[in-house]
């Protein structure tokens, strides 16, 4: 259940259910009764408060309470509007509702144990203000546990983006599959924990749907990152080459090198200035040591088609001499990984880079922070949604783009995103970033697609950030992977 949907998808989940027979009351009964169940979570005696909006999110609301008040709850419940305004299957549902109806400013927040957001949905797309945005403050001020009623009151669902204010959630309860509001930030924060409940909407609605967004799982790579063959060699794996900084900045090429080697390349080479071998020799023990000479020595090296990965970027310093090791690279027929200096080398001209990337085919993978996505994608950088900007930049420059963050996006050209949910907040530390490249590089290198690469990667360093735990440094990360990869299959 990987698949993610807008809010526009949703309704037309919803209403794919209806035209195959299930009714939207039926639909509206079992969301608000998956909202009750988590409310019984707690003691009997808890004092449950309803907050209903006029929408169908509010009849979930009205449906949610009337269970309650079965099962023996305390349950106060307020509407904001009017309840003649209320239409369909949520005027049916307020119906059945046999306590008071109460107006929002008579509703007692600071008795309650539980407070039920039913105001508004993922469907939002207007700032809150007003009555709204006074009765969101208040049930933020109140000391109970929020439950949200399918997405936090304010948040929208497309983007997560909080849209005047927002509710701040213990628990949110959705419905069917996870929209993108509840992965992108700040909307993730806002959430909590997310549950998802079956109303009944047949999987078949998918198929008609064909949503381009998931979230970031192994369902979606696994297979592509098989264990090697008992009957293979270091040579099936391919073999990726990270490109060294100078004698003062070799750090981050050794991290990214260490990384695609963990990530099962058969053989990875760091290509070196010549005043770096010393350094660089003095810490590589399985990792392959080649003299480089600027970007001649780059095309040299990459000419020989076994080694089929490369990345650069990290530490290389930010200047022409960057931006031509990186357009060398881009002209050999492998897979490349640009990141960091790579990026930003770009930046006074990001038109040259996106050329160079449109004439070749082999797979190229960008892996900017905001930052650097602003330097060369600038007109996107302030566009709503994460991941609208992230699939409109992978759609100009023909890569796939790794947008970076707690809620990082990886988008392809053709549309297809994913969006990571299982970075700790650990790896925001120095070297971090530049695992994170060899990661993807070494992925690269095994001949995954970039897009599978991508998201593996992204995945992998998520966990092993998670696996490493409190305290972590970039160095650590790669040592964590075998008991992340051993995870994945045995």
């Amino acid at each position: 259940m990987i698949e993610l949907l807008t809010p526009t998808e949703m309704a037309e989940a919803d209403r794919l259910a209806i035209a195959a027979g299930t009714p939207g009351r039926r639909l509206m009964d079992r969301a608000g009764r998956a909202v009750a169940d988590v409310v019984a979570r707690r003691p009997l005696g808890t004092r449950v408060a309803v907050v209903c909006g006029p929408g169908n999110n509010g009849g979930d609301g009205f449906v949610a309470a009337r269970i309650l008040a079965e099962r023996g709850y305390p349950v106060t419940l307020a509407l904001l509007g009017a309840a003649e305004r209320l239409k369909g299957d949520a005027a049916e549902a307020a119906a059945l509702w046999r306590g008071a109806v109460l107006a929002p400013e008579a509703l007692d927040l600071a008795g309650a144990g539980v407070i039920v957001d039913a105001l508004f949905g993922a469907g939002l797309d207007r700032p809150l203000e007003g009555a709204a945005a006074a009765l969101v403050d208040r049930i933020n001020a109140a000391s109970a546990e929020v439950i949200a009623v399918d997405l936090p009151s304010g948040v929208s669902g497309a983007t997560g983006a909080v849209l005047g204010t927002a509710v701040e959630a213990e628990e949110t309860v959705t419905f069917f599959r996870m929209k993108p509001g509840h992965v992108l930030a700040p909307g993730r924060f806002l959430c909590g924990r997310v549950r998802l409940a079956d109303i009944g909407i047949p999987e078949r609605v998918l198929a008609a749907i064909a949503p381009r967004a998931t979230l970031d799982r192994p369902e979606l790579w696994r297979a592509a990152l098989a264990r090697p063959s008992r009957t293979g060699h270091k040579y099936d794996r391919g073999h990726a080459v990270v490109v060294s900084g100078p004698m003062t900045r070799t750090g981050a090429a050794r991290l990214a090198a260490r990384a695609a080697l963990r990530a099962g390349a058969g053989l990875v080479t760091v290509a070196s200035p010549p005043d770096a071998l010393a350094v660089n020799a003095a810490h590589l023990t399985a990792i392959m040591l080649r003299r480089m000479e600027g970007a001649g020595g780059l095309a040299d090296l990459l000419a020989d088609a076994r080694l089929n990965a490369v990345v650069l970027g990290p530490a290389l310093g930010v200047g022409e001499g960057t931006a031509a090791l990186v357009e060398a690279a881009l002209a050999a027929p492998a897979a490349v990984v640009i990141d960091a200096d790579g990026l930003t080398s770009f930046a006074a001209t990001p038109q040259r880079l996106l050329d160079a990337i449109r004439r070749r085919e082999a797979p190229v993978v960008l892996t900017p922070h905001d930052g650097e996505f602003a330097r060369l994608f600038p007109d996107l950088a302030d566009a709503p949604g994460k991941l609208e900007r992230a699939r409109a930049a992978a759609a100009r420059s023909g890569a796939v783009l790794v947008l970076k963050g707690p809620d990082t996006v990886i988008a392809a050209p053709d549309g297809r995103a994913a969006i990571a949910d299982n970075a700790p907040a650990d790896l925001a530390t120095a070297g971090s970033g530049d695992v994170l490249a060899g990661l993807v590089g070494g992925l690269l290198a095994r001949r995954l697609a970039a897009f599978e690469a991508a998201a593996a990667g992204v995945w992998l360093h998520g966990e092993a950030g998670r696996a490493a735990g409190i305290g972590l440094i970039a160095e650590d990360l790669p040592e964590a992977l075998p008991r992340v990869l051993s995870g994945l299959f045995d």
